[in-house]
């Protein structure tokens, strides 16, 4: 008489969960990757933040696919660090293609400020 074999379904859920797992993982990691960009309408924004020393006023050019140009308007941060991190982070963006960054280290206000106008105009292109 054959001895049944009980252990085939318990096996299999948990190889299945792993796999299940696995997939999610990967999907996350790629969503990125998928052409998931907010499309944004063509035009040139102009936008504002707080800096250390008052607003900065950025103009953005975008056009659907993303951010083309960034130019850096009028602001009283000084000329190191403010204005050195603000276009350190100007060039970033534009590699990048996000606002999604890390304020540069000893001027982090400007950073903020800086970021924060960038976004204002996007926001008025969405």
């Amino acid at each position: 008489m054959k001895k049944k074999n009980n252990r085939g379904l318990l096996f299999w859920i948990p190889v299945l969960m792993g796999c299940l797992v696995f997939c999610f993982m990967v999907a996350g990691c790629l969503s990125k990757g998928l052409g998931l960009e907010i499309a944004y309408k063509p035009g040139i924004y102009e936008g504002t933040g707080q800096g250390y020393r008052g607003p900065i006023l950025v103009r953005v050019q975008v056009s659907p696919a993303g951010i083309e140009d960034i130019v850096l308007g009028s602001h009283r941060e000084g000329a190191f660090p403010g204005t050195a991190a603000m276009e350190e982070l100007l060039d970033m963006i534009l590699i990048e293609g996000t606002t999604d960054l890390d304020a540069v280290s000893g001027a982090t206000v400007s950073s903020r400020g800086f970021l924060d106008a960038v976004e204002d105009a996007l926001g008025k292109a969405r």
